[in-house]
């Protein structure tokens, strides 16, 4: 009897190792932590703003806990927003005024769906969600960049009818190769940025900085973040010696004419959302404002068509230029996918052990004082600092703007990164698209994030994977 149970048993355990052995066998053996549990409303990216959405158009709601009685703000500056602006004069006089020089005719032509703009692919020449900061070396007064004579201070490649582009950019790529420490081979591309056929003569030698158009679901409830707050992450001299010195950006804030604590832009150099927009407007559809009063016209360009008619002074009237503001501010963030399945919550252990989590904070707390009480003391997921980090020199652009660095970026919000793909139909990555994916992203980090970098390299194809199903899961 005692010799039939023990064959039963061994049966039974044969079997389990062999179902075990079969799911497998499609990954390296490594540790798999079971019985994690996620946190109370973690998947809540937005608090009680979340929105419950995994469609293409996830990025487009209002914040859930928005009144109806401001929806009609909301739906007037989202068609101010997605349609397109055109030449003055028009009977279309709300909406005219664009160029002469422009990178795009409508903000939704960069933010597609609210989303995120991408490099050109193979096939395509122009630059749609994309463009190319230029500037001199040094700095102005403000300390911004310096503009280049007769082209300012982003390369404008597109034009309206009898008014010549600023020139033609391309890019080129070279593939890098590497391995993971288990041997698994990869490539990263490495661009290179050029500009040819300049129109209004040689700007000699000058800086450039490729930037693409970043998502907008959650940027009123980051504005809504006390300055206090980012600050406290702030540790320029790296006092707790961990290797993270996360800088806060100081910019010139136009309305107030004095420098304020830059959180918008990829390099955090605008210091509110009336600004970044404003400056959008500008910079790339040639739309004046009451921010920004003149076109973005420089010498040579500016003697030849100051005198294209206008749209008006300013083209793009205050109460407009608020409901697409208030649009952009009170865009809520899609609720979390799959995070209480195991590989997620292995990934997010992950996440935090290699320190990914020094400069994408997770969590953060709204202020009491939000431009609108709903915006107020929500508890946001966003993955962001807010502030400057050194990223080693594979991604320095080489070009300073106001405190920040040629190597400094800001730390890039993760969340809604996981419905990129769903929403604008690719997987590209960085401040310049040059990631094709999340892993590539990854590995192009250096500088302070160097060490959990490294790290990544080191884990194995499960743990990988894991993590980047975490980052997924956003």
């Amino acid at each position: 009897m005692k010799k039939c149970v023990i064959f039963i048993l061994a049966c039974i355990l044969f079997s389990n190792c062999k179902k075990k052995n079969a799911e497998e066998i499609l990954v390296p053996p490594g540790p798999n932590p079971v019985g994690l549990t996620s946190e109370p409303g973690e998947e809540l990216s937005a608090g009680s703003a979340t929105v419950i959405s995994t469609s293409k158009d996830a990025f487009g709601f209002q914040l859930s806990n928005m009144p109806a009685s401001m929806s009609a703000d909301f739906s007037v500056g989202n068609s101010f927003f997605r349609l397109p602006w055109v030449i003055a004069p028009s009977s279309t006089s709300a909406r005219d005024g664009l160029g002469p020089m422009l990178n795009a005719n409508s903000c939704g032509t960069c933010h597609g769906l609210d989303g995120r703009g991408r490099p050109p692919i193979e096939g395509e020449s122009e630059f749609t969600s994309m463009l190319l900061r230029i500037s001199l070396p040094g700095e102005g007064i403000h300390g911004e960049p310096v503009d280049v004579p007769d082209y300012g201070d982003q390369l404008n490649d597109k034009a309206i009818p009898g008014v010549i582009p600023e020139g033609k950019p391309f890019i080129t790529y070279t593939e890098i190769p590497g391995k993971y420490s288990d041997g698994t081979s990869y490539s990263l591309r490495n661009p290179t940025y050029t500009i040819l056929d300049f129109a209004y003569g040689n700007p000699g030698n000058i800086l450039i900085s490729p930037r693409v158009a970043p998502q907008l679901p959650g940027l009123g409830l980051l504005e809504a973040v006390e300055e206090s707050l980012i600050l406290s992450s702030a540790d320029p001299y790296d006092v707790n010696a961990d290797g993270i010195s996360g800088r806060a950006n100081y910019v010139w804030n136009a309305t107030l004419l004095t420098k304020t604590l830059g959180r918008f832009g990829w390099k955090a150099n605008q210091p509110n959302l009336l600004q970044q927009t404003s400056g959008a407007f500008n910079g790339d559809m040639g739309i004046t404002s009451s921010i920004f009063q003149y076109e973005n016209l420089k010498g040579k360009s500016k003697a030849l068509f100051d005198t294209i008619p206008s749209g008006g002074k300013p083209e793009i009237q205050d109460s407009i230029l608020k409901k697409i503001v208030f649009y952009c501010q009170t865009l809520s963030v899609p609720a979390r996918r799959n995070w209480k399945e195991q590989n997620v919550l292995s990934g997010k252990t992950l996440f935090n052990e290699l320190g990914c989590h020094l400069c994408h904070t997770p969590k953060m707390v709204t202020g009491k004082d939000a431009v609108f009480p709903e915006m107020a003391n929500q508890t946001i997921r966003p993955f962001t600092d807010l502030l400057l980090h050194d990223m080693g020199e594979g991604l320095a652009d080489g070009r300073t703007d106001f405190l920040a660095s040629k190597s400094e970026w800001r730390t890039p919000p993760l969340w809604g990164i996981g419905l990129i793909k769903t929403v604008n139909n690719h997987t590209f990555f960085l401040h310049d698209g040059r990631a094709r994916n999340l892993e590539e992203a990854i590995l192009w980090h250096g500088g302070e994030a160097e060490q959990a970098k490294m790290k990544y390299t080191r884990l194995n194809k499960l743990d990988r994977d894991n993590l980047i199903k975490f980052l997924e899961s956003l």
